[in-house]
């Protein structure tokens, strides 16, 4: 039996290695089971990304009847700590606490304004659409409350986040770490998966008390994910108390970055191409029900597809760029799938055909996978090695600000196109038609600026 059983799990511990993307990267000294472990930060992040551009936005527009623009301006804004992602991961990367360590005081911080956000956030959503007793209520506590919670989450998942993409790399060899981002962000998408699946089970027979209740589980899973996660996983420095070293100085740390292999440039392709993904983020679901008359639970599957469709892109992605394939020219492909994956979308709504729109979803998603992973490496590849923390936290700032930006534009020209003379012209499909089209037009851009940094030649593209 004990040889039986022996044999069944090294045969079960070969499956990471073979199917699971990223899972080469392990070693005898970061084992596939400690890095699983730490990326379950990942999974916390990945459920609160659900909740707010998945399942709260369509439950506030069509169960709570709370305009879309104002959706979309909630959503966004934990767009106010985006910009600081930078700095945070500068101060993870100097900082030491009187414990003796560097990244994990920035992640129990997040942890906990995460946990506290998503502990008020459903109170004052139902004070904001004025249902139960909550109906009796000053709105403007509703407006408060849920700015504020909706505060919180966010700075608390860009700072756990930026910081334990960080340790991540921390634990890792050199050559390895674009590989070990890669796999954190695989174990967001997975969680972002499972948690779309499983809120959209829980919300099968909507009602006010089952949203508390779906919203307060997360904030517990949230810091026991957290907790786990951290457990052990950096080391103590220690230091003799009169020893006094000079803090570096973010401005210079920040020009060095900046100047380095075509920075702005890069950047500006994580924007437009970011903005041409993420603008629909709010939008697919009240579309799918809206539009299409998918259910609450149909809706929320949507999500599920969409980080599918990532996590293969990325999957497929690994194989490539770990051959030597240009990452931005990666990204460059994954925005060009994109803009037929929106036509589909498009299209879906005069032929009143769901399939093609859940198609044209998972597309969507595919090229994102291949976006992000692309210009993710590029800016791995390209850092100096003591600013992992500040290059990772500037493409972070980037891609969250302009998420954030795009989502909250999307809603308004929405709202917006919907109150004009055009607004029905196509339909109940006409505003969101018009948002779609302009994603494309990003995209488009985005290839554009991404051109003149390509190299030539490049190697084959199969992943095989």
């Amino acid at each position: 039996m004990n040889r039986i059983s022996q044999k069944a799990m090294q045969g079960w511990a070969s499956l990471g290695p073979r199917f699971l993307p990223f899972a080469d990267v392990a070693t005898e000294d970061l084992p596939l089971s400690r890095l699983l472990r730490l990326s379950l930060f990942q999974v916390s992040v990945g459920m609160a990304l659900v909740l707010l551009i998945g399942t709260l936005n369509r439950v506030m527009i069509v169960e709570l009847a709370v305009p879309a623009s104002l959706v979309g301006v909630m959503i966004a804004l934990p767009i106010v700590f985006a910009p600081f992602r930078a700095l945070i991961g500068f101060k993870s990367d100097v900082h030491t606490s009187a414990l003796g360590w560097r990244r994990v005081p920035f992640i129990w911080r997040g942890t906990m304004l995460q946990f506290g956000g998503l502990a008020v956030m459903p109170f004052a959503l139902l004070v904001l659409a004025g249902q139960g007793q909550a109906a009796t209520a000053p709105v403007w506590i509703g407006y408060v409350g849920a700015g504020i919670a909706f505060l919180l989450v966010g700075a608390g998942l860009h700072m756990v986040q930026t910081v334990g993409l960080a340790l991540a790399t921390d634990l890792a060899p050199v050559e390895d770490q674009p590989k070990v981002v890669g796999l954190m962000y695989v174990m967001l998408l997975a969680g972002m998966i499972v948690s779309a699946l499983v809120f959209g089970q829980a919300l099968e027979d909507f009602s006010p008390g089952r949203l508390i209740q779906v919203i307060q589980a997360s904030a517990v899973a949230t810091l026991v994910l957290n907790v786990l996660a951290l457990w052990k996983m950096e080391a103590r420095t220690r230091r003799p108390a009169d020893v006094k070293t000079e803090a570096p100085d973010f401005s210079r740390s920040w020009d060095v970055l900046i100047r380095s292999g075509n920075a702005k440039r890069r950047l500006a392709v994580v924007g437009l191409g970011t903005l041409g993904f993420g603008m629909a983020d709010v939008l697919l679901e009240p579309y799918g029900g809206q539009v299409l008359a998918l259910s609450v639970a149909d809706t929320t599957k949507l999500t599920a597809v969409l980080a599918l469709g990532s996590l293969l892109g990325f999957a497929w992605a690994s194989r490539v760029l770990g051959r030597g394939f240009d990452p931005l020219l990666m990204a460059g492909y994954g925005a060009l799938l994109g803009v037929p994956g929106f036509i589909a979308i498009c299209l879906a709504a005069p032929l009143a055909w769901p399939l093609l729109f859940v198609g044209g979803t998972a597309l969507i998603g595919f090229g994102a996978g291949l976006f992000g992973h692309g210009t993710l490496t590029a800016t791995m590849q390209l850092a100096p090695r003591e600013q992992i923390g500040l290059a990772l936290g500037t493409w972070g700032a980037v891609q969250a600000t302009t998420a954030g930006i795009g989502i909250a534009a999307g809603s308004v020209l929405r709202d917006i196109i919907l109150a004009l003379p055009i607004g029905s012209r196509f339909g109940a499909a006409t505003p969101y038609l018009s948002v779609y089209v302009l994603e494309i037009l990003f995209l488009i851009a985005a290839l554009a600026v991404i051109a003149p940094l390509l190299r030539r030649p490049q190697p084959s593209l199969s992943a095989s």
